[in-house]
């Protein structure tokens, strides 16, 4: 018998240094229990935000806190899941291939949207490391950059992840995971994703919630740009 995990694991708060975002990590923990998760991430870009004591408060209201950030290698952005962090030592894939381990999870973060920092070839190129490849939260019924993320994931088998990859409070809920997990600890839930035991729930933006999340992005991504 699995237990039903509610979990994103692509969160963004104000202690990413490379963002501008005006929640912290202890209000997206209190939005993510206010919204039914069991699990989440944060996973700011090349910081990892994760302490005892925000493990505590996450679980004090009912969430497993997995350790995450979003690391940037060789210029791409993927996401890294309870690895060994000393990420600053993982600069190449070839380096990330050998500091895997077993109980962390490698996951291919938007990889087809037109973005610089996206995957693009490189996912293929290194489709050896991925554990699973990200279902984002970002897009319409008739604009899906998710839909080649898709078939590379059903051509390799790899699993598919929903995220919400939340720099906003708004789109905390709008695309998450459900993990059938043994049990609620980080090795249970890596192991579910690792095995396909996770679906994606999730349901297009309104034109207009898909505009609004649009310009915002686009503002953090000016940030972005200036402070790396």
């Amino acid at each position: 018998m699995y237990l039903p995990l509610k979990a994103d694991f692509h969160i963004h708060t104000k202690e990413d240094r490379l963002d501008s975002i005006p929640h912290g990590a202890r209000e997206i923990i209190d939005k993510a229990h206010e919204k039914g998760f069991q699990v989440i991430s944060i996973t700011n870009h090349d910081t990892l935000t994760f302490s005892n004591n925000l493990r505590d408060y996450a679980e004090e209201r009912g969430i497993l806190l997995i350790p995450g950030i979003e690391a940037t290698i060789q210029g791409r952005h993927v996401l890294l899941l309870n690895v060994d962090w000393v990420v600053h030592k993982i600069k190449t894939f070839s380096d990330l291939r050998h500091n895997k381990r077993k109980d962390s999870l490698v996951i291919a973060p938007h990889p087809y949207f037109p973005h610089p920092r996206s995957l693009h070839s490189q996912l293929e190129n290194n489709i050896d490391i991925f554990d699973a490849i990200e279902y984002s939260h970002f897009y319409t019924k008739r604009i899906n950059f998710n839909s080649m993320a898709s078939a590379k994931a059903e051509q390799y088998q790899l699993p598919m992840v929903g995220t919400s990859d939340a720099h906003m409070m708004l789109q905390l809920g709008t695309t998450y995971s459900m993990v059938y997990a043994e049990k609620r600890d980080v090795g249970s839930v890596v192991n579910a994703v690792k095995e396909g035991r996770i679906e994606v729930v999730t349901q297009p933006l309104e034109l207009s919630q898909f505009i609004k999340v649009f310009m915002k992005l686009i503002a953090h991504y000016i940030i972005y740009c200036l402070r790396i």
